[in-house]
Protein backbone atom coordinates (compact mmCIF):
# COMPACT_ATOMS: atom_id res chain seq x y z
CA UNK A 1 0.00 0.00 0.00
CA UNK A 2 1.34 3.79 -0.95
CA UNK A 3 1.84 5.86 2.10
CA UNK A 4 2.30 9.70 1.05
CA UNK A 5 4.22 10.26 3.99
CA UNK A 6 7.52 11.80 2.82
CA UNK A 7 10.58 13.80 4.86
CA UNK A 8 11.19 17.09 4.36
CA UNK A 9 12.14 18.75 1.13
CA UNK A 10 10.85 18.63 -2.53
CA UNK A 11 10.53 15.53 -5.17
CA UNK A 12 9.73 15.82 -8.60
CA UNK A 13 7.14 13.14 -10.32
CA UNK A 14 7.31 9.94 -8.23
CA UNK A 15 4.50 8.00 -9.67
CA UNK A 16 2.93 4.86 -7.48
CA UNK A 17 0.04 2.66 -6.92
CA UNK A 18 -2.41 3.05 -4.08
CA UNK A 19 -3.54 -0.46 -2.48
CA UNK A 20 -6.27 -0.14 -5.23
CA UNK A 21 -3.65 -0.27 -7.98
CA UNK A 22 -4.80 3.45 -9.01
CA UNK A 23 -2.18 5.69 -10.15
CA UNK A 24 -1.20 8.98 -7.82
CA UNK A 25 1.76 10.88 -9.76
CA UNK A 26 3.64 13.14 -6.93
CA UNK A 27 5.14 16.36 -8.99
CA UNK A 28 6.51 18.51 -6.19
CA UNK A 29 5.83 18.72 -2.35
CA UNK A 30 6.63 21.28 0.40
CA UNK A 31 7.05 21.49 4.13
CA UNK A 32 4.77 24.56 5.40
CA UNK A 33 5.11 23.87 8.93
CA UNK A 34 7.74 21.57 10.93
CA UNK A 35 6.22 21.63 14.23
CA UNK A 36 4.65 18.82 16.99
CA UNK A 37 1.87 18.65 13.64
CA UNK A 38 3.05 18.45 10.27
CA UNK A 39 1.76 20.63 7.51
CA UNK A 40 2.97 20.07 3.80
CA UNK A 41 1.82 21.49 0.65
CA UNK A 42 1.69 18.77 -2.49
CA UNK A 43 1.10 18.79 -5.93
CA UNK A 44 -0.17 15.46 -7.69
CA UNK A 45 -2.16 13.97 -10.38
CA UNK A 46 -4.36 11.27 -9.64
CA UNK A 47 -5.84 8.24 -11.69
CA UNK A 48 -9.27 9.56 -12.95
CA UNK A 49 -11.99 6.60 -13.13
CA UNK A 50 -12.19 7.02 -16.86
CA UNK A 51 -8.11 5.87 -16.76
CA UNK A 52 -6.48 9.29 -17.75
CA UNK A 53 -4.14 10.72 -15.48
CA UNK A 54 -6.00 14.50 -13.84
CA UNK A 55 -4.69 17.66 -14.40
CA UNK A 56 -2.13 18.79 -11.48
CA UNK A 57 -3.61 19.91 -8.52
CA UNK A 58 -2.66 21.50 -5.08
CA UNK A 59 -3.64 19.60 -1.89
CA UNK A 60 -2.54 20.72 1.86
CA UNK A 61 -1.64 17.32 3.91
CA UNK A 62 -1.92 17.77 7.83
CA UNK A 63 0.13 15.00 9.29
CA UNK A 64 -0.34 13.97 13.09
CA UNK A 65 0.58 10.94 13.02
CA UNK A 66 -2.06 7.45 13.02
CA UNK A 67 -3.69 6.74 16.64
CA UNK A 68 -5.07 4.00 18.30
CA UNK A 69 -8.22 4.02 20.14
CA UNK A 70 -10.39 1.47 22.84
CA UNK A 71 -13.45 0.81 24.13
CA UNK A 72 -13.64 -0.72 26.58
CA UNK A 73 -16.92 -2.97 27.59
CA UNK A 74 -17.82 -4.87 30.75
CA UNK A 75 -20.39 -7.27 29.64
CA UNK A 76 -21.45 -9.13 33.07
CA UNK A 77 -22.57 -4.88 33.77
CA UNK A 78 -23.65 -4.12 30.21
CA UNK A 79 -21.40 -1.27 30.54
CA UNK A 80 -18.98 0.67 28.76
CA UNK A 81 -15.98 3.25 30.28
CA UNK A 82 -15.91 6.88 28.97
CA UNK A 83 -13.09 9.77 29.93
CA UNK A 84 -13.98 13.20 29.34
CA UNK A 85 -11.37 16.06 28.96
CA UNK A 86 -10.64 19.44 27.49
CA UNK A 87 -10.59 19.54 23.76
CA UNK A 88 -9.66 23.20 22.50
CA UNK A 89 -10.51 22.52 18.67
CA UNK A 90 -14.24 21.19 19.70
CA UNK A 91 -14.53 24.38 22.07
CA UNK A 92 -13.21 27.04 19.65
CA UNK A 93 -15.60 25.83 16.57
CA UNK A 94 -19.02 26.66 18.65
CA UNK A 95 -18.89 23.32 20.58
CA UNK A 96 -18.25 21.82 24.33
CA UNK A 97 -14.78 21.87 25.11
CA UNK A 98 -15.13 19.00 27.08
CA UNK A 99 -15.93 15.66 25.38
CA UNK A 100 -17.34 12.09 26.43
CA UNK A 101 -14.88 9.33 24.46
CA UNK A 102 -13.29 6.25 24.06
CA UNK A 103 -9.65 5.97 25.78
CA UNK A 104 -7.59 7.27 22.67
CA UNK A 105 -3.33 8.11 21.62
CA UNK A 106 -1.37 8.98 19.20
CA UNK A 107 0.91 6.48 17.58
CA UNK A 108 4.72 7.61 17.23
CA UNK A 109 7.37 4.90 17.55
CA UNK A 110 5.07 1.95 18.97
CA UNK A 111 3.02 -0.34 17.75
CA UNK A 112 -0.90 0.45 18.07
CA UNK A 113 -1.87 -2.12 20.31
CA UNK A 114 0.80 -1.24 22.78
CA UNK A 115 -0.39 2.89 22.43
CA UNK A 116 -3.79 1.30 23.19
CA UNK A 117 -2.53 -0.37 26.74
CA UNK A 118 -0.99 2.18 27.52
CA UNK A 119 -3.10 4.71 27.41
CA UNK A 120 -5.52 2.32 29.16
CA UNK A 121 -3.58 2.45 32.44
CA UNK A 122 -2.78 6.57 31.75
CA UNK A 123 -6.03 7.91 31.02
CA UNK A 124 -8.48 5.32 32.97
CA UNK A 125 -6.45 3.25 34.77
CA UNK A 126 -7.51 0.16 33.27
CA UNK A 127 -4.97 -3.04 32.03
CA UNK A 128 -6.86 -5.59 29.67
CA UNK A 129 -5.18 -9.12 28.96
CA UNK A 130 -6.35 -9.14 25.32
CA UNK A 131 -7.61 -5.88 23.03
CA UNK A 132 -9.56 -7.37 20.11
CA UNK A 133 -9.05 -5.33 16.59
CA UNK A 134 -12.76 -4.38 15.20
CA UNK A 135 -11.61 -2.03 12.05
CA UNK A 136 -9.07 1.19 11.18
CA UNK A 137 -10.22 4.27 9.27
CA UNK A 138 -9.41 7.68 8.38
CA UNK A 139 -11.38 10.54 10.24
CA UNK A 140 -10.55 13.18 7.80
CA UNK A 141 -9.69 12.11 4.94
CA UNK A 142 -10.02 15.34 3.00
CA UNK A 143 -7.49 16.84 4.96
CA UNK A 144 -5.48 14.42 7.60
CA UNK A 145 -3.60 11.38 6.98
CA UNK A 146 -4.54 10.16 10.36
CA UNK A 147 -5.69 6.61 10.46
CA UNK A 148 -7.28 4.64 13.59
CA UNK A 149 -6.46 1.56 14.68
CA UNK A 150 -10.00 0.64 17.03
CA UNK A 151 -9.81 -1.91 19.20
CA UNK A 152 -12.36 -3.53 21.75
CA UNK A 153 -11.65 -4.32 25.28
CA UNK A 154 -13.66 -6.80 27.74
CA UNK A 155 -12.86 -5.61 31.35
CA UNK A 156 -14.68 -6.76 34.37
CA UNK A 157 -14.31 -4.99 38.13
CA UNK A 158 -11.03 -6.47 38.63
CA UNK A 159 -9.62 -4.55 34.99
CA UNK A 160 -9.49 -1.48 37.00
CA UNK A 161 -5.79 -1.10 38.60
CA UNK A 162 -5.72 2.45 39.54
CA UNK A 163 -7.26 5.55 39.17
CA UNK A 164 -6.42 6.92 35.51
CA UNK A 165 -7.00 10.25 34.89
CA UNK A 166 -4.07 11.41 32.37
CA UNK A 167 -0.34 12.91 32.90
CA UNK A 168 -0.46 16.06 35.38
CA UNK A 169 2.72 16.95 33.58
CA UNK A 170 1.01 16.72 30.01
CA UNK A 171 -1.23 19.13 31.09
CA UNK A 172 -3.92 16.17 31.27
CA UNK A 173 -7.45 16.42 33.51
CA UNK A 174 -9.10 13.30 32.68
CA UNK A 175 -12.33 12.42 33.89
CA UNK A 176 -13.13 8.46 33.93
CA UNK A 177 -16.51 7.43 34.34
CA UNK A 178 -18.34 4.18 34.07
CA UNK A 179 -22.20 4.27 32.03
CA UNK A 180 -24.85 1.11 31.64
CA UNK A 181 -25.54 0.55 28.09
CA UNK A 182 -29.01 2.53 28.36
CA UNK A 183 -27.59 5.65 29.54
CA UNK A 184 -24.70 5.15 26.84
CA UNK A 185 -27.86 4.70 24.04
CA UNK A 186 -29.77 7.56 25.18
CA UNK A 187 -26.40 10.00 25.00
CA UNK A 188 -25.99 9.25 21.50
CA UNK A 189 -29.92 9.65 21.04
CA UNK A 190 -29.33 13.07 22.73
CA UNK A 191 -25.88 14.57 21.07
CA UNK A 192 -24.15 14.24 24.42
CA UNK A 193 -21.87 12.26 22.96
CA UNK A 194 -19.73 13.83 19.71
CA UNK A 195 -16.85 13.01 19.00
CA UNK A 196 -16.50 10.42 15.65
CA UNK A 197 -14.37 7.80 16.61
CA UNK A 198 -16.32 6.76 20.35
CA UNK A 199 -19.66 7.00 17.76
CA UNK A 200 -18.07 4.52 15.64
CA UNK A 201 -17.01 2.29 18.45
CA UNK A 202 -20.39 2.54 20.26
CA UNK A 203 -22.62 2.43 16.97
CA UNK A 204 -20.37 -1.26 16.06
CA UNK A 205 -21.14 -2.49 19.78
CA UNK A 206 -24.53 -1.90 19.05
CA UNK A 207 -24.71 -3.83 15.90
CA UNK A 208 -22.52 -6.50 17.66
CA UNK A 209 -25.62 -7.18 20.47
CA UNK A 210 -27.96 -7.02 17.83
CA UNK A 211 -26.19 -9.48 16.44
CA UNK A 212 -25.45 -8.03 12.93
CA UNK A 213 -21.87 -9.06 11.87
Amino acid sequence: MARWLFPAGGIRVKTRKDSMGRRVEIIDRKREYDGFFKLERVTLRYERFDGRLSEPISRLLFERGNSAAVLLYDQAADSVVLVKQFRYPAYVNDGPGWLWEIVAGMCEEEEAEVVAQNELLEEAGYRVERLEHIMSFYLSPGACSERVELYLGHVTGRSKVSAGGGLPEHGEDILVRQFGWQDVRRMLGEGEIRDAKTIIALQYLALRKAGQP
